[in-house]
């Protein structure tokens, strides 16, 4: 058992390393991870935080980051950064080429240092869940959150932001956290103006109703105990919230 922690904490101290070697992300550390940690320390959280949890919103231009160092530990916000731009309209991914942001519940699958949007961190589009009701055969694919202001469907963040973000992805998967939970929702669900706007793009949609349902059910959870809740996919292809 000590021999397997101890590989544990090579490997993961070594995912960290080997971003370090990186020059463009080497050159990040420089100019941000003193800041970080500043703010870190202003808020009275631990630096670095070694789980991270990325909130999206569509309608409101929105990334929140949020922080805690164990599963035991609420998480707390640490910052909302402004998504630049945005493509496609309401409601979920289902076709390669629609522009469309996607909504749901994903995971950070990559790092890219070597991105053409400055730094960028992928994301595990199709899921499960859009691998059922999605195009079969071209259900699109390449979603990252970015730098730069640009998107065909993905979350664009601007450079400088991309780089906090990176950071502070890289430190939570060195330490351990393998996947990374990054659910994009199409509104903040407690925003007035939001909800009429949803509610009018899905008015004539009883499909988008229901798949808005689901996804509030997870915001609402997270609001109220600041804990992601299990989620699972039945065989519909529908997110089911199992807490």
């Amino acid at each position: 058992m000590l021999v397997l922690l101890a590989m544990q904490a090579i490997s993961q101290q070594s995912f960290f390393d080997a971003q370090r070697f990186n020059p463009r992300v080497a050159l990040s550390i420089r100019a941000k991870e003193d800041t970080l940690k500043k703010q870190f320390a202003a808020a009275g959280l631990e630096w670095p935080a070694k789980q991270i949890y990325v909130r999206s919103f569509k309608y409101d231009s929105q990334l929140e980051v949020w922080v805690r160092n164990n599963t035991s530990e609420e998480f707390k916000l640490f910052k909302t950064y402004r998504v630049c731009a945005m493509a496609g309209a309401l409601g979920p991914k289902r076709l390669a080429g629609d522009y469309q942001v996607p909504e749901g519940f994903y995971y950070i699958n990559q790092f890219n240092a070597k991105s053409n949007y400055h730094l960028s961190l992928g994301l595990n589009y199709p899921n499960a869940s859009d691998k059922i009701l999605s195009d079969s055969l071209q259900p699109g694919g390449d979603i990252y959150i970015h730098g730069s202001c640009v998107t065909v469907g993905c979350i664009p963040i601007q450079d400088a932001p991309i780089e906090e973000l990176y950071i502070l992805a890289s430190y939570a998967k060195g330490a351990g956290e393998d996947f990374i939970p990054v659910h994009i929702f199409p509104i903040r669900f407690n925003n007035p103006k939001s909800v009429q706007y949803l509610e009018k793009v899905a008015k004539d949609d009883q499909e988008l109703q229901r798949f808005a349902v689901r996804l509030k059910e997870v915001y609402d959870y997270f609001e109220k105990e600041k804990r992601i809740p299990a989620i699972s996919i039945n065989k519909k292809g529908e997110y089911v919230v199992m807490n």
